[in-house]
């Protein structure tokens, strides 16, 4: 079949959803001498600044220039709108199946392809919608995870539009579908634009080759043994699948109530690459500080810090991180997400603790929290806390569907010589 002769986006118009009312933002251009950002004079952003730490005129100009790195020439604010790891695969294989090499394709192009389907609330027009299938209809979850293995061995065919559907613009390297599922939990359509009444939307994962079958039950564990911990997170479950104990599945916290909820990861936020070390946890306490000017928002992060570092989930990069602004133009932390086991990249922390990412103990942790403003007694506590809930790891486990072999080996790794907490 002959291809049409590609057509590079050249200018795009960002919009967003504040309190009902869809406002322009601004636009994005790419010139020779790379892509600029320039607000519409009409929005308030004031009151509602989208990116308040690195989105900023230049002396004397209002186009904003995007600086090279770390996201190919993309400002961090609209790169979280970008899939990366699986939804940038999927993309890719889309734009080879085109006829375009993905090299050849700008960050302007794929923001006009993912249009209003992207996370969070910022939308982007004009829309090429890439041959994206119109469907709205029942998912088949074991069929899309069946897909998944397909495309990551290397097949394609028919595959790729389905899961571009099903899968929106999420991230990670792992498959995952957008989903709308019924409020009594019995049905799931596709999820990445608006639903229905009676559907909320929600995330979905499957795993990859090498991941033991109860991997989403274990993500699930985690889920439960966090809430417990003290770590805010969303509602999360288990999909039925034909074998194993299910898909790991949680409620987005960037759609609300049929409303689109402006997010900002720590990536974008910082323009700080998740993919080579950049930062600390102390950089990400104090980022949140500055942000939320609320205490009670960097105590959160605390929380979610300690609880990465007891529950060995060390792949707490800067995309595993975000912010919510609200409809106000106030900002608070997001909920939690992407909290499992993990060894992580050499065995190390993506964020250092107190200069510390391998091995990060109790006066790693205390140090971390006394730099960044979070009093003793809730240092004290959260340890407490957390230790305790992590020592419980097998109720949990069980109560998520884990198989005993895995419970048994996590086991090992959370609780099988740390040293004892000290008394309170």
């Amino acid at each position: 079949m002959t291809q049409k002769a590609f057509e590079p986006v050249r200018l795009l118009h960002v919009d967003m959803t504040i309190a009902g009312t869809r406002r322009r933002v601004g636009r994005l251009g790419k010139t020779a001498q790379g892509i600029f950002f320039e607000y519409d004079p009409a929005f308030p952003r004031t009151t509602h600044d989208i990116s308040p730490f690195c989105l900023k005129e230049p002396p004397g100009s209002t186009a904003i220039p995007a600086p090279i790195h770390p996201f190919d020439g993309l400002h961090g604010v609209f790169d979280d709108s970008l899939p990366d790891g699986w939804g940038r695969l999927l993309m890719d294989r889309k734009l080879l199946d085109l006829g375009l090499h993905p090299r050849l394709v700008s960050p302007l192009d794929r923001l006009a392809w993912i249009g209003d389907r992207g996370m969070g609330a910022l939308t982007y027009k004009p829309v090429h919608k890439l041959s994206f299938l119109d469907d709205t209809g029942p998912v088949d979850l074991d069929r899309l995870a069946a897909k998944s293995r397909r495309v990551l061995s290397g097949s394609t065919e028919e595959v790729v539009d389905e899961l571009l559907q099903a899968g929106g613009s999420p991230g990670g390297a792992r498959p995952k579908a957008l989903v709308g599922r019924s409020d009594d939990g019995s049905r799931l359509i596709h999820g990445a634009e608006d639903l229905p009444a009676g559907f909320s939307h929600w995330l979905t994962k499957f795993g990859i080759k090498g991941d033991m079958i109860d991997v989403g039950a274990v993500e699930h564990a985690y889920a439960l043994m966090a809430r417990e911990a003290g770590v805010v997170i969303l509602e999360t479950t288990l999909l039925p699948a034909k074998s194993g104990p299910g898909y790991f599945a949680i409620r987005r916290f960037d759609r609300r109530d049929g409303r689109r909820i402006h997010m900002h990861t720590v990536a974008g936020l910082l323009q700080a690459s998740h993919r080579l070390p950049s930062m600390s946890y102390e950089d990400l306490l104090k980022a949140t500080m500055l942000l939320t000017r609320d205490q009670r928002q960097v105590d959160q992060m605390f929380a979610r810090m300690v609880f990465n570092v007891f529950a060995h989930n060390r792949d707490d990069h800067t995309k595993n991180h975000a912010f919510l602004m609200e409809d106000d133009g106030t900002w608070s932390a997001s909920p939690a997400y992407d909290l499992t086991y993990s060894p992580g990249a050499g065995g190390e922390h993506a964020l250092t603790i107190g200069g510390e990412g391998a091995m990060p103990v109790e006066k790693h942790i205390e140090a971390a929290g006394r730099t960044c403003g979070v009093s003793e007694e809730m240092i004290d506590a959260c340890i407490y806390r957390t230790r305790t809930t992590v020592s419980r790891w097998r109720e949990f486990a069980d109560l998520a569907g884990v198989a005993k072999k895995t419970i048994a080996a996590i086991d090992l790794a959370l609780n099988g010589n740390r040293p004892k907490h000290r008394k309170q």
